[in-house]
């Protein structure tokens, strides 16, 4: 496994090496540049233009930028963003960061969550009423027109209902005279998320090792509850709960459009999968043992038929990081998704290729993490 790793990891390098490589050609080719707004100004003169072009960095040719870029990459420095000047590309993306893995992270485990029961629902009893109905429901909003799917969600739940808040980010009202800003909020949240995830992960370990189902069970329903009301009780002694639920509050339709948008994707992979695990042999010997038939689904069929999903669902969380371009600007969550289409309409190329160059990085561990999933959920891999 070592050896493996470690051919994985210079793999992941040289890649890496070559993606920034073509990230930055082909936004080097791109027509146009940031300074063309104050370079086609007629009034300023032949000096100042020098000046400008010297500050920016486009007095050097396309290569020696190009190797100025590397050299910075290797010591952790992503420039200066043309349009936040003179904000590092690194501060801009700590900060959009939060809010894009707080919003895509609650979706992407909502839907998958979704799509894992379902699927292995409607596969045990496939042909059946359920079977077809979650099948073409599912079919349905994963073939959907995203941004029509987040315009009648808006209408829908926001104008004709009124149960949730507009395309909004946080309620103005409430943040103009808080004494922190929606960042501080955010990072908690994160925290406190992760703290349940830690205590839900624990438990589920836990309750493995329980000899009956109802006692499996307990430990988890006991662990959640528990974790989920303490979490509650520290957020109203501190203050801050309002805040931090008026920013859950505005973040239910997002998370609503997207799970509904990607749940259908998980759902038919697991579904997939499923029917071709529930044809083998052991899954018959376990019927013909009298084993009760939540046992030999969950136990024995799901379990084996879960690690598709799940390299799937590891994969798509480094995609998480690339945010929505589309869900955040029709919700107005200035996420990363938000700062790509910034970035792109003002020309801002330090900040455009820093956001991908980010992406890729996370996506490229996400694969590793996949690897390396496989050989820990299926005995039968080894490296």
């Amino acid at each position: 496994m070592l050896k493996f790793l470690g051919k994985r990891v210079v793999q992941i390098v040289i890649l890496l090496f070559i993606y920034v490589t073509v990230v930055y050609w082909l936004i080097e080719a791109m027509p146009g540049s940031f300074m063309d707004q104050y370079l086609m100004n007629p009034k300023l003169t032949p000096e100042i233009r020098e000046n400008l072009k010297r500050q920016f960095g486009f007095d050097k040719p396309p290569h020696v930028r190009y190797l100025l870029y590397l050299r910075n990459f290797v010591l952790l420095d992503l420039g200066v963003s043309f349009s936040y000047f003179p904000r590092k590309v690194t501060s801009i993306i700590a900060e959009r960061l939060p809010r894009t893995v707080f919003l895509f992270v609650t979706s992407t485990l909502v839907s998958y969550t979704l799509g894992y029961s379902l699927g292995k629902r409607t596969a045990w009893r496939r042909g059946k009423i359920l079977d077809k109905t979650v099948t073409m429901v599912g079919i349905v909003f994963w073939t959907i027109f995203l941004p029509l799917l987040a315009i009648f969600n808006i209408w829908l739940f926001g104008v004709i209902l009124k149960i949730l808040p507009l395309n909004q980010f946080i309620d103005p009202n409430l943040w103009r005279f808080a004494p922190f800003s929606a960042q501080y909020i955010f990072l908690r949240l994160l925290l406190s998320g992760l703290i349940f995830l830690l205590v839900m992960l624990v438990s589920l370990v836990i309750a493995q090792k329980m000899k009956t189902v109802g006692a499996k069970r307990l430990t988890i329903y006991v662990s959640s509850i528990g974790t989920f009301l303490i979490l509650i009780a520290a957020w109203i002694l501190s203050g801050h709960s309002a805040y931090a639920w008026d920013i859950i509050k505005h973040m239910v339709l997002p998370v609503l459009t997207l799970t509904l948008y990607s749940f259908a994707g998980s759902m038919l992979v697991m579904r997939d999968t499923m029917l071709d695990v529930i044809r083998e042999d052991y899954i018959t010997t376990a019927k013909a043992k009298g084993l009760p038939d939540n046992v030999v689904r969950d136990k024995h069929a799901a379990r084996n038929a879960l690690l598709p999903l799940v390299t799937n669902f590891v994969i798509s969380l480094g995609f998480t990081v690339g945010g929505g371009i589309i869900t955040e600007t029709m919700f107005s969550w200035p996420g990363i998704g938000r700062a790509y289409l910034e970035a792109l309409n003002t020309q801002d190329t330090p900040l455009l290729i820093g956001l991908l160059v980010f992406t890729g990085i996370f996506v490229l561990i996400a694969h590793l993490v996949a690897d390396v999933l496989y050989a820990v959920l299926d005995p039968r891999i080894r490296y």
